[in-house]
C-alpha cells in the first residue's frame, strides 16, 4: 500500500509562537511519535517496526549515536525523534519515475527541503543529462558505466570527491574507502569534518585517541556530569534517561548552554508511570554562558581549582596521576594561575559566585564526566576549548577511572564507525599499510580534501566529480551559495540516497540518483540470504543491525552492493580486490575489517555477542596514552572569547525539535514554542529593543565577513531567554550566513556557532508584473 505525500509546502505566514515548554518528553512525546509513525507507515507496519528499534536482534536507529544499555532493554528503546527517523525511512510513500516525469528540476528547485523529504522513498535509479529538464530512469548497469567512464576520464583521481554521511554502516564505509583508495585518492570528506573534527583533533593531541573515554555504564557511577554546548532533549533524547538514572544514583548535573534546554530542566520519562505525571529536574545548575565563552569558563574553573588546592594541599590536584601519566603540567599551571577572573566573568556572562560554585562541585567530585557537542566544536577556538576540558579532567585524574572521562556526544548513528573504518582524508600509515597488504593495492599517501577543502576545490575547478554516499551535502555545508555553485560546476554528481533532498536538485552537468536500502530494510544477498551490517555508537560499542522490512521497490540496492558493483565496473575483472565475493557475503568484509582495522581482531565473532563489543581505548583501559610524549598532554592555550561588536549579534545555528541534522520531520519546535514555520531568530528582549525592533518584526539577517556580506531574508524576531548579544536560528536556513573560510583553527570545522550578524528590516518586494 502506498500513501499520498503532502502537497502543501511551508507557509511562514502560518507561524505561531507560544511560551517555551517547561517539561520534555512525557505523554506528548509518545503521542507525537505514534501519530507521525502511523501517518507514514500505517498501524501494522508501525507496530512491527518500532518493536525492533535498538533491540539485540533488530536494527540500529538511523537517528543519533547514543548507545543502548548493556543490560535489560525496554520494549520501547527509542525516543520521539528516533521514532520520527524510523518513520521517515520506513514510510510507504514513494518517489517513482512517474513523480520525476511530473516534476521538472525547476519545479523541484522551488520546493523546500521539508517538502522534498516528505514525498517518500526513492524507487529507481535516475539520470539527468545536460540540457534535460527532468530526471529520467536509467538502468543500474548504465549508471555504473556512466560513473566509471567519467572517473577514468579525469586528469587525476584527485579531481573526484567521495563524500560520506554518518548513516552508512561499517561494512559500506570500509568498502567505500577501499574503492576510493584503489582509485588513487584520499578525497574522503565526511560529516565528521563538520561536527566532531574539533573533538578528534583535541583529544588525539591530549590523550592519544580522538574518541570519548566513557561507557554508558559510567553514567551511573559518576558523581558529577557536565553537559556543555549540547541539547540532549532535542538532539539525543535517550541521553535524558541515562542522566535520570545517574541522578537516581547520586550524581549531580551541570548544564552549560546559551539557551535553556527543556530536556535538562525538566524530563518526563514516558516509559515510567511517574513520567506520565511528574517531571524530574535533570540539571542541578544551569550556566547560561555567552557564545564563545566556553574556553574562558574552563580556564577560569582551573584557576579556582588551583586556588582550592592552595587552601587544602593534596585534596584537589591528583598529583599521583599527574606525575605518573601526564606531561606539560607546570606550564599549564602557570598559565591558569595567570587567568584574570574578571575577564572570565565578562567572556562568559557568569557571576563569580556561579564560577565558584561550579569549581566547588568539581573539587568535591570523585568521578566527573564532561559531555559536549556542536556548541563547542563549531567555534573558532573549538579545539583549544576541548583541550581545556581535557586539561581540567587530567588535573583531577579523571581519565581511566570508573564514572569519569571525556564524552563527545556524536550525532549521526554511525558517524564514529565511519572514521574507524577509514573514512578520513588523513588515515595514518599503519592503517594504509595494512589495507595494502590485505588487498594487494597501493593506497595514495598524500592527504585528501576534507569537507571545506572539497567545496573550495569545486569552487576553484580542481574537482569535477562529486559522489555522495548518503547525506544531504548541500543542506549540511556552510556558505550555501558557494557550495551550490561548486556542485553545479561539476561534470558529474552522484547521490546515493533513500529519499529526495536538496542535493538532488543542485546538480552537476550530469547527475545520478542511486536509490539504496535503509537501515530498516531487509538486505538480501544474490543468493537470497539475509545480510547484517554493523555500526559503532558514540561510546565505541560495535554491534549488528538487521533490517526486516520488505523494500518499497525491487530496484533498491544495498550500499554494499552499489560500492562493489561500481568498483567491478570501474576496475575490471583483474583488480585484486574480490568485489563480487564481498558483495555476496558480508562476513568476508568483516573478516577483512578484523585484519585491517586496529582493535577489530576477530570482528565477526565479537560483533555477534549479546551486546556486541567495545573497541579498545588505551587511556580508558590502562591509562596508556599513545601520544608523542607517551603521556597525556596538558595543552597551554591563550585565552580567546567573543566580544559583541556594537549594533551586532553573535548568531548560533541549531536544530528544531522536529528535525534531525538536515532532515525536517515537521514544523513544531514545541519545546521552544515555535509552530508551523522555521524562519525565526531568537533574540534577548533587551537586544530587540536596543536594536530598534519589536518582538514579531520581520528582518533580514546579514552576516559580516572580510569578503562581503551574506543575507537571508524574512525572519521573524522572537524574544527569548538568551544572553545579551547572542541570537539563535535554525539550519539549514541560516547556512548561507556561514562563510566558507570561517573555520575552527586546526580542525577546519565550519564555525556555525559564532557568526557576527546584523539585523535589517525586511522589505517585502512585490512580484514583477507578467
Amino acid at each position: 500500500m502506498h500513501r499520498n505525500a503532502p502537497t502543501r509546502d511551508i507557509d511562514e505566514a502560518r507561524l505561531t509562537v507560544t511560551p517555551p515548554k517547561q517539561q520534555a518528553a512525557g505523554v506528548t512525546a509518545v503521542t507525537v511519535a505514534l501519530e507521525r509513525a502511523v501517518e507514514e507507515m500505517g498501524v501494522v507496519r508501525t507496530a512491527r517496526t518500532l518493536a525492533r528499534v535498538n533491540q539485540q536482534h533488530g536494527f540500529d536507529c538511523p537517528g543519533c549515536a547514543w548507545p543502548e544499555p548493556t543490560g535489560h532493554r525496554r520494549p520501547a528503546e527509542f525516543c520521539e525523534n528516533g521514532a520520527k527517523a524510523v518513520a521517515e525511512e520506513a514510510t510507504l510513500r514513494t518517489v517513482t519515475p512517474e513523480f520525476f516525469a511530473a516534476h521538472s528540476i525547476a519545479d523541484l528547485s522551488g520546493k523546500s527541503g521539508y517538502w522534498l523529504g516528505q514525498q517518500g522513498r526513492l524507487t529507481h535509479p535516475m539520470v539527468l543529462r545536460p540540457g534535460d529538464t527532468h530526471y529520467a530512469p536509467i538502468s543500474w548497469d548504465d549508471a555504473y558505466r556512466l560513473i566509471a567512464e567519467t572517473l577514468r576520464g579525469l586528469d587525476s583521481p584527485d579531481e573526484a570527491l567521495f563524500y560520506t554521511s554518518g548513516r552508512t554502516a561499517n561494512e559500506t564505509a570500509f568498502l567505500y574507502q577501499l574503492l576510493v583508495r584503489s582509485f588513487g585518492t584520499n578525497n574522503l570528506p565526511d560529516c565528521s569534518n563538520m561536527c566532531h573534527e574539533s573533538s578528534g583533533t583535541a583529544l588525539t593531541g591530549s590523550i592519544g585517541i580522538g574518541k570519548g573515554s566513557v561507557s554508558i555504564d559510567d553514567f551511573e557511577r559518576a558523581d558529577l556530569i557536565v553537559v556543555a554546548g549540547q541539547n540532549p532533549g532535542t538532539n539525543h533524547p535517550r541521553m535524558l534517561s541515562a542522566l535520570q538514572k545517574a541522578k537516581a544514583a547520586g550524581a549531580r548535573v551541570i548544564a552549560v548552554n546559551p539557551l535553556p534546554e527543556t530536556g535538562l530542566l525538566g524530563f518526563r520519562d514516558p516509559q515510567t508511570v511517574k513520567g506520565f505525571t511528574t517531571g524530574v529536574a535533570i540539571a542541578d545548575d544551569f550556566l547560561q554562558i555567552r557564545l564563545g565563552g566556553d574556553m574562558a569558563l574552563f580556564q577560569g574553573l582551573a584557576k579556582l581549582l588551583f586556588e582550592a588546592e592552595d587552601r587544602a594541599p593534596g585534596t584537589v590536584v591528583d598529583h599521583a596521576f599527574v606525575d605518573a601519566h601526564t606531561a606539560g603540567f607546570a606550564e599549564y599551571e602557570k598559565q591558569c594561575r595567570a587567568v584574570d577572573l574578571a575577564i572570565v566573568e565578562e567572556a562568559t556572562g557568569l557571576s563569580r559566585e556561579q564560577l565558584a560554585r561550579t569549581a566547588g562541585m568539581l573539587a568535591e567530585s570523585r568521578s566527573t564526566i564532561v559531555c559536549w557537542a556542536m556548541g563547542l566544536t563549531q567555534q573558532r577556538h573549538g579545539v583549544a576549548t576541548i583541550e581545556e576540558i581535557t586539561n581540567l579532567l587530567l588535573l583531577r585524574g579523571m581519565i581511566g577511572k570508573p564514572g569519569a572521562g571525556v564524552c563527545p556526544v556524536r550525532g549521526h548513528s554511525n558517524v564514529q564507525g565511519d572514521r574507524t573504518m577509514g573514512i578520513w582524508e588523513q588515515m595514518p600509515e599503519p592503517f594504509l599499510a595494512a589495507l595494502d597488504s590485505e588487498f594487494g593495492i597501493t593506497s595514495p599517501r598524500r592527504h585528501g580534501y576534507d569537507t571545506v577543502d572539497a567545496i573550495r576545490a569545486m569552487r576553484d575547478g580542481r574537482a569535477k566529480v562529486f559522489v555522495g554516499m548518503g547525506g544531504n551535502f548541500v543542506s549540511a555545508t556552510p556558505d550555501t551559495e558557494v557550495t551550490e555553485a561548486g556542485l553545479r560546476s561539476c561534470a558529474l554528481t552522484v547521490q546515493v540516497s533513500t529519499k529526495l533532498n536538496r542535493s538532488h536538485v543542485v546538480h552537476g552537468h550530469t547527475a545520478l540518483i542511486l536509490p539504496t536500502l535503509g537501515r530498516t530494510d531487509a538486505d538480501l544477498g544474490p543468493d537470497g540470504r539475509k545480510q547484517q551490517v554493523s555500526v559503532e555508537d558514540s561510546m565505541s560499542m560495535v554491534h549488528l543491525s538487521t533490517g526486516r522490512l520488505t523494500p518499497v521497490s525491487d530496484d533498491l540496492r544495498s550500499e554494499v552492493a552499489i560500492v562493489c558493483e561500481l568498483a567491478a565496473e570501474l576496475f575490471g575483472p583483474e583488480h585484486p580486490v574480490p568485489w563480487a565475493r564481498l558483495r555476496a557475503d558480508y562476513d568476508l568484509i568483516r573478516d577483512a575489517i578484523g585484519r585491517v582495522v586496529p582493535g577489530c581482531a576477530d570482528y565477526n565473532t565479537k560483533v555477534r555477542r549479546h551486546n556486541g563489543f567495545q573497541l579498545p581505548h588505551p587511556p580508558r583501559d590502562a591509562r596508556e596514552f599513545r601520544t608523542a610524549t607517551g603521556k597525556a598532554n596538558f595543552a597551554v592555550n591563550e585565552l580567546h572569547w567573543l566580544p559583541v561588536p556594537e549594533g551586532r549579534l553573535i548568531l548560533q545555528s541549531l536544530r528544531s525539535h522536529d528535525q534531525y541534522n538536515t532532515t525536517i520531520y515537521g514544523l513544531d519546535d514545541r519545546y521552544r514554542g515555535i509552530h508551523n514555520g522555521r524562519k525565526v531568530i531568537l533574540v534577548n528582549a533587551a537586544d530587540i529593543t536596543a536594536l530598534g525592533f519589536a518582538d514579531g518584526d520581520l528582518v533580514d539577517v546579514i552576516s559580516e565577513w572580510a569578503d562581503g556580506d551574506r543575507r537571508v531574508t524574512g525572519f521573524r524576531i522572537v524574544g527569548y531567554s538568551t544572553p545579551r548579544g547572542n541570537a539563535a536560528a535554525y539550519y539549514p536556513e541560516t547556512n548561507p550566513l556561514v562563510p566558507l573560510d570561517h573555520v575552527a583553527e586546526r580542525s577546519n570545522t565550519p564555525v556555525s556557532k559564532a557568526v557576527t550578524v546584523r539585523l535589517e528590516p525586511h522589505v517585502h518586494m512585490p512580484a514583477a508584473a507578467s
